[in-house]
């Protein structure tokens, strides 16, 4: 069902790329109608001074609360940007929201989450025919989203929660969350939502498991580190697998070659970060000692983005926009394979807002090299003309 325009008709949308944080900030709210405003995503570039950027948020916004993360890049409505600060503002019309600011994520306190979460679930009023979803961001090096993840499932019942890992450009250097006009490290952001938009959960990858198998064999699990693979140095073991030497490991070809955990019936990407002088591999999600991985093969990519965006409402209609959250990894292949400008198009089309991610949560399980997103439709009672 093709889109008339770029931008949505129930959220405010603004970027600027603009390099000093108060004329970026004054250029991206003058694009937006606060009025009305009940609360903005603030998406940030790597190349943004996070203290001034702050003061900025605060300055011109004002009363209106601003949460958000740094980023791996922007999805704005013209596709990928690596420069752009992208906010989304969400008015009251539509959308009610309460947060939780989550700190220390290491160590986790699982019981106080957990407690936390309820706590702020109950407390929350229900609006009569609004629905509620949850979003959490999070530090994308604390490793702990695994653990956060599966917490916050278990917390929130029957209200779905779709998130993403804060990012630092492709550094994996320092990763923060926004809220309350400040930066934070070793910490994560939940909000909960009511809307009385129509919304749908979105979670796909572009890869199918092979028949070649692994097994953790020696590893530091809250290191994320995997030290051997069948016995072997985990590194060594790994680019024999692929059919490449351990001099040739790179960021493009852990994106082209993952390894797969199966989950139920499903399997999840496990990504590797990095390989270590000592042949050991670094893993941006969950490993432990005996867990079994699965080497995956990629598909298409265009043609599963697509497929992927390819939701309508019950009545038939396409949202009017999708709040995405994009693993960079993913974003690192398709400029590798010189897709930038054919994805950039379809997440136009498709009216994709979001930020690439160092991690994605979805249906309680933290994964890598995976688009997750939430698909939102106007109303149903309502018809735009």
């Amino acid at each position: 069902m093709p889109l008339d325009r770029n931008r949505p008709a129930f959220v405010g949308v603004a970027v600027s790329a603009a390099t000093d944080p108060q004329a970026a900030v004054a250029e991206a709210v003058r694009q937006l109608d606060l009025a009305d405003t009940c609360f903005v995503l603030a998406f940030v570039p790597e190349r943004l001074p996070l203290g001034p950027l702050a003061e900025a948020l605060e300055t011109h916004l004002t009363g209106v609360p601003v949460f958000g993360c740094t980023t791996a890049g922007q999805i704005t409505p013209d596709g990928y940007d690596t420069t752009a600060l992208l906010l989304i503002a969400f008015p009251r019309r539509h959308f009610r929201c309460a947060s939780q600011f989550i700190t220390p994520l290491n160590p986790i306190s699982i019981k106080q989450i957990a407690a936390d979460t309820r706590r702020l679930s109950a407390q929350f009023r229900h609006t009569a025919g609004w629905e509620r979803l949850a979003l959490v961001f999070a530090d994308g090096l604390s490793k702990q989203e695994d653990l956060l993840a599966s917490t916050l499932e278990s917390s929130l019942g029957d209200v779905p929660f779709f998130g993403g890992s804060a990012g630092n450009g492709l550094d994996f250097r320092e990763t923060f969350v926004l809220h309350h006009g400040q930066f934070h490290s070793n910490a994560a952001l939940l909000l909960l939502l009511e809307t009385d938009l129509g919304f749908a959960g979105l979670g796909f990858d572009h890869f199918l498991p092979t028949a070649t198998q692994m097994v953790v064999t020696d590893a530091i699990p809250e290191e994320r580190l995997v030290l051997e693979i069948n016995g072997a140095p985990a590194a060594l073991e790994y680019a024999r697998l692929v059919g490449c030497s351990v001099d040739q490991l790179c960021p493009r070809v852990f994106a082209e070659n993952p390894v797969l955990v199966r989950h139920n019936t499903t399997y999840h990407v496990r990504a590797i970060h990095s390989a270590s002088a000592t042949q050991a591999l670094s893993f941006l999600s969950a490993i432990d000692v005996g867990l079994l991985l699965t080497l995956g093969r990629g598909k298409e990519i265009l043609r599963t983005l697509e497929t992927g965006l390819d939701v309508t409402s019950p009545e038939g209609r396409a949202p009017d926009f999708i709040l995405g959250f994009d693993c960079v990894l993913r974003k690192l292949e398709i400029e590798q394979k010189d897709l930038g400008p054919q994805v950039s198009a379809i997440l136009r089309d498709r009216r994709v807002l979001g930020f690439n991610t160092y991690g994605e949560q979805h249906c309680g399980v933290h994964v890598n090299q995976t688009f997750v997103g939430v698909a939102f439709f106007e109303p149903a009672r309502r018809s735009l003309h």
